[in-house]
């Protein structure tokens, strides 16, 4: 990685990731999860706010040593124990059936092989582990006219935001690893243009 996206990017994320509309979202698709968690994506922490009681630990995977650092004040703050334990979603260093369930907040479009950091997912998680989930990606079928925005915009939207498609399919990603969609929201985000906007939350279980 180039000194942008070491350095820069991890800071601009951070005060994206941090904008206050999105703390709703967090609230919503961290409500369940419980006891040891792994987290893929953890970015600068924003989510440990929302962990319920029932978490008992987590497990962060994240690449980035400045987003790492930036963290800091929150996993100090947190009375939940969170530990820095991966680097990197499709490979990661836990036995199988490790954890009870897991999260993934905007971070399924950035990993390059989102499927296999899927299927690492479910190979850690025990049988019956959900996986709670947040992402941004490909709009609707029925919104044809903002999926060729995002088409149009997905090269530059890359180049930007460290490999960020808009184009991806959440709930075929989900499915193609060998999870159930148990829940699922799909609607636009607020404060956005619609391209960059189409979430789906939800939880999505590993039989």
């Amino acid at each position: 990685m180039g000194w942008y996206a070491e350095q820069v990017l991890p800071r601009i994320v951070n005060v994206a990731c941090g904008a206050e509309v999105a703390r709703p979202l967090r609230r919503r698709v961290c409500a369940g999860l419980h006891g040891e968690v792994v987290e893929i994506g953890f970015g600068t922490g924003h989510n440990v706010p929302f962990y319920p009681p029932a978490v008992t630990g987590v497990a962060a995977v994240e690449p980035s040593d400045v987003g790492w650092r930036l963290a800091r004040d929150r996993v100090l703050a947190s009375p939940v124990p969170v530990r820095r334990a991966g680097l990197d979603g499709q490979s990661l260093p836990f036995e199988d059936d490790t954890f009870d369930t897991a999260l993934s907040t905007w971070t399924l479009c950035t990993i390059p092989d989102a499927v296999a950091a899927l299927r690492e997912l479910r190979r850690t998680l025990r049988p019956g582990g959900t996986l709670h989930f947040v992402e941004h990606g490909l709009a609707p079928a029925e919104d044809e006219g903002v999926r060729r925005w995002q088409r149009r915009l997905e090269p530059v939207n890359k180049r930007l935001l460290g490999g960020c498609h808009l184009t991806r399919s959440t709930v075929g990603m989900l499915t193609a690893a060998g999870f159930v969609i148990t829940a699922l929201d799909v609607f636009y985000e607020e404060g956005a243009p619609k391209p960059l906007a189409a979430a789906s939350l939800g939880t999505a279980l590993s039989p």
